[in-house]
């Protein structure tokens, strides 16, 4: 008899359908999945496990055996070809199998993925367990050794099939196949690799609480951030004349059109990253929020108007910033060069960091802006190489880094940013911080990544407090001049302190 036990959150339901074999299973997803479709039921998570069975996805076929058919059905294994994407798989008791039936409102299947896969991976390191993920192949690893497997169907943007994780599974199993169509592919367990039993129960209810976190159900919506992330919003005579200059002088910040955390602090201090070339950005990165629209024509006055406001708010040290400007002949790169130019006329004691992107990887355009000579030159490579496509789909880790190193031989002092908490894992972080130092990069900022709305990329993890610290020692253990490491880090924040430390050691 299989007990179906079913929890109703907010949004979505969690179904835990126990010991259940792999037909019976398939037929009631079948079901379900036409129910959302048709609007008579609302989304679900499915956990199960499954007798002994053998399943193949669209992209496998018997070649994906390694017994015959009839070998596999007389070790009374289960044998059947799915509609899902993928190879062959195993599944067996002792295995937590998902699947989440969905309407993805944001119609983002790499989203998605990506968000299954850092449920998973979340569930992991509450083991202990370091989750190694690799780019364009599906799935976890640990220690080289494959811990998941996923495998998903979409009809009409409403989800089925899922994910797959080895708890305590007889391994001996995926004998029968070519696990995922990678010959040699060695599978592990949670259980092997811990050396210890493993209370699947437990696994199961940390699995929930990861998936809600992520899909937003009740009582652990992402959006209610650790304690040690409410910072108050400082309201000073100071902050409101910045703020009206500003407004007077029709010049945007980054600090208001990506809602940073720290735009109190700064704005009471009297300080501002500047955002020239418009508000509307011309790419579509899933962690911003500035407005992605068609831009409006270039504002040639704009530089002159914002030298003029550094002048007002008597400023030792500016940060200009930018939009992408892809629809532009020189990506922007003129406006830069000229905005430096007219703060250098009028305020000739003015340091000046810029934070540019990345002009298409365009040497002639990169090298416009680094004969402007600014006091710090700063491009963000934000993610790990890994995420670009989740994270950064218009971009190229490559093409980042090329900029940086461009402006390294033009002898500049070169600075770059991070965030974490998208999914990365720590051996992605520091081959990122090894990739940084090859190409130049001496400066250095950390922040937590905070999702801007509930339409963006959601946070994977809430990185703590000392995780940062020991970040920030460990790069400058590499040979980092100066690093910023924290929760409301952003590069921009304190740039000056930072430039300060930069002359300190000349």
């Amino acid at each position: 008899m299989v007990i179906e036990m079913a929890v109703q959150t907010n949004k979505i339901k969690i179904i835990d359908w126990g010991l259940l074999d792999y037909e019976t299973a398939l037929s009631r997803q079948s079901k379900l999945v036409g129910k959302r479709l048709g609007g008579q039921a609302g989304d679900c998570l499915i956990l199960v496990e499954h007798p002994p069975v053998v399943t193949i996805g669209k992209s496998g076929s018997y070649e994906d055996l390694l017994l015959s058919e009839d070998q596999i059905r007389a070790k009374k294994v289960g044998l059947y070809f799915v509609d899902r994407g993928g190879n062959a798989t195993c599944h067996g008791p002792g295995q937590m199998v998902a699947y989440p039936i969905m309407k993805l409102e944001q119609k983002d299947l790499q989203l998605y993925v990506r968000t299954l896969l850092d449920t998973i991976a979340a569930v992991l390191r509450s083991y202990g367990l370091e989750p190694e993920l690799k780019k364009g192949d599906p799935g976890i690893w640990v220690r080289c050794k494959k811990i998941a497997s996923i495998g998903i169907a979409v009809n009409q943007w409403v989800t089925c099939h899922g994910v797959a994780l080895n708890i305590d599974n007889d391994l001996s199993l995926f004998n029968c196949i070519i696990p995922c169509g990678h010959e040699g592919e060695i599978m592990t367990s949670m259980k092997k690799e811990i050396g210890a039993p493993i209370d699947k129960l437990e696994v199961k209810r940390n699995f929930i609480r990861e998936f809600s976190k992520r899909f937003r159900n009740e009582d652990t919506d992402i959006g209610r951030h650790p304690d040690w992330l409410h910072l108050p919003f400082p309201q000073t005579a100071l902050t409101e004349k910045t703020a009206q200059i500003l407004s007077d002088m029709r010049l945007s910040t980054v600090c208001e059109s990506a809602i940073c955390p720290n735009i109190g602090e700064c704005f009471g201090r009297g300080t501002a990253a500047f955002l020239i070339l418009g508000n509307r950005c011309t790419r579509r990165c899933r962690f911003c929020a500035i407005d992605k629209a068609i831009p409006e024509p270039l504002d040639m006055e704009e530089p002159g108007r914002l030298a003029l406001a550094v002048q007002k708010l008597n400023l030792a040290y500016v940060v200009i910033t930018s939009v992408t400007r892809d629809d532009l002949p020189d990506g922007g790169a003129g406006q830069f060069a000229r905005t430096i130019g007219e703060i250098r006329s009028l305020c000739p004691g003015t340091r000046i960091e810029i934070l540019v992107p990345d002009f298409k990887g365009d040497p002639d355009l990169i090298q416009m802006v680094c004969d402007a000579r600014p006091d710090m030159f700063n491009h963000n490579i934000e993610t790990v190489p890994r995420l670009y496509e989740t994270v950064r789909p218009q971009a190229s880790f490559q093409r980042s880094l090329k900029v940086l190193s461009l402006a390294s031989e033009s002898n500049l002092p070169v600075k770059s940013g991070m965030m974490l908490g998208l999914g990365e894992t720590s051996s992605e972080v520091e081959s990122t911080l090894v990739e940084l130092m090859k190409n130049g990069c001496r400066y250095l900022t950390l922040g937590q990544y905070l999702a801007p709305s509930p339409d963006h990329i959601p946070v994977a993890r809430y990185v703590q407090p000392h995780e940062f610290e020991e970040w920030a020692r460990k790069a400058e253990g590499m040979g980092f001049k100066d690093v910023a490491a924290g929760p409301f880090v952003r590069s921009s924040y304190r740039a000056d302190q930072m430039a300060a430390e930069k002359i300190a050691a000349a």
